[in-house]
């Protein structure tokens, strides 16, 4: 846990916006990290100054020039983060367009025929772009089902669906309704030994921020992110496409460079961003090594990153002090079960006859913020066919405390037994 270091819990929490309290509404527990994780402060202050700059990329003068470097700087810790070389990164709109025109390209650039090979665990970002694409080339859509009892799918799952015929397959890394991680790399070489030409795209857009990205070990051809959910701002995601996906025609702007994923004048505030993630990591992960290269200190934030996670998760679930955990509070329900083994800073649960909506509000009364998901476009696939019509999704981060689990765990056992006593009565 980050708490074995002497001030560095409290170092980190200092790094944050709003790390405690709500700008509208004041002190609050922030347990919707999956909704768009805290924002460092250094992003805050390097949005505002690249937003006032009024120079562009690509002039002879002092300000492009350093616009340029920005962006050079950016790409080369996006590679960094994402422990790769080959092949292009780039920014988007939002992680959710990054992979509709990563599996766009795809499928269009796919030999013809085939099937294109998804989960039910996945986002809708990648299942509507796979459904989209797979109508357009005229292919089947082939969803493999995830496991309703561990809320994840493993290799053995997908090894049913997968033939030699597979143009297109997408894997989520993990999932934000369940919070469970899968073994992309395992998937990944299943997928490409039965079907070497198969184009492959990650949504890694939960993960990130969560345990560290190694593409150079995944057999993939695609990953996406989303930053505001990796500690920087909303206005952009981030992609990386192999040279095999980039050698594929895509839109671009005629004349220009046939590698370039991007169109239009980039946001050098994107990139310079990107950098304050990746240096926040750096100086995280110095506190638990004492390698002086920067990817092995990004492996070292990650690994911390994921202890004191696993332990508020454990904390959560099992109780803390006296205070009884998700796991035992009658009538409650985990979605996935309560082990923590693949879980990444997700825990959702149901209250046996008591909508999520109401839970949801009565934790805000108490000061902790958490989220109700439904079972709609976003998190269906995962509700539905538990029967379940919504849950209340919590989720933290490495900047969260075991006191912050302390007073949650007080607010839902107060609910429960609130709720209890009125049936009772």
């Amino acid at each position: 846990m980050l708490t074995t270091i002497p001030g560095l819990l409290d170092a980190v929490r200092s790094r944050f916006a709003h790390v405690d309290t709500c700008p509208f509404e004041g002190p609050r527990v922030f347990f919707e990290n999956a909704g768009g994780a805290l924002t460092l402060k250094s992003v805050v202050e390097t949005s505002g100054l690249y937003a006032s700059y009024p120079d562009n990329q690509g002039r002879d003068n002092p300000a492009s020039r350093a616009l340029m470097a920005a962006i050079d700087r950016g790409k080369a810790d996006m590679r960094l983060f994402f422990n790769v070389k080959e092949g292009q990164v780039f920014v988007g709109e939002s992680g959710t367009e990054v992979l509709f025109r990563l599996i766009r390209t795809a499928a269009v650039g796919a030999a013809p025929g085939g099937i294109m090979l998804s989960t039910t665990l996945e986002h809708p970002a990648s299942r509507s772009a796979m459904a989209r694409w797979a109508e357009v080339t005229g292919r089947p859509h082939v969803l493999t089902p995830h496991d309703d009892a561990t809320g994840r799918v493993d290799v053995e799952a997908y090894r049913r669906f997968i033939t030699p015929e597979v143009r297109v397959a997408t894997i989520v890394h993990t999932s934000p309704v369940t919070g469970m991680a899968v073994d992309v790399a395992s998937i990944a070489a299943a997928i490409r030994s039965a079907a070497p030409d198969c184009f492959i795209v990650v949504d890694g857009i939960q993960h990130a921020s969560h345990g560290a990205v190694d593409i150079s070990s995944y057999p993939i051809d695609g990953y996406a992110i989303s930053p505001y959910k990796v500690f920087s701002r909303h206005g952009y995601g981030v992609g990386w496409a192999s040279d095999r996906l980039t050698a594929l025609p895509k839109e671009t702007v005629m004349g220009g460079s046939p590698v370039n994923w991007e169109m239009g004048t980039r946001d050098a505030g994107s990139y310079a961003t990107f950098s304050d993630i990746v240096d926040y990591l750096e100086w995280l992960g110095g506190h638990f090594t004492d390698e002086t290269d920067r990817r092995p200190r990004l492996e070292a934030a990650a690994r911390a990153i994921h202890d004191h996670e696993q332990a508020l998760g454990h904390a959560m679930i099992e109780g803390t002090g006296n205070l009884r955990g998700l796991a035992h509070v009658p009538g409650l329900h985990i979605i996935g079960g309560a082990d923590m083994t693949h879980r990444e800073g997700v825990v959702s649960v149901v209250l046996d006859g008591v909508k999520s909506e109401e839970v949801v509000a009565f934790l805000n009364a108490r000061g902790v913020r958490t989220h109700t998901r439904k079972d709609d476009h976003y998190s269906g696939n995962v509700l539905k066919p538990l029967g379940l019509k919504d849950c209340v999704r919590v989720s933290y981060s490495h900047y969260n405390t075991l006191a912050e689990v302390a007073q949650f765990l007080t607010a839902i056992n107060e609910f429960a037994e609130g709720d209890r006593a009125a049936a009772m009565s």
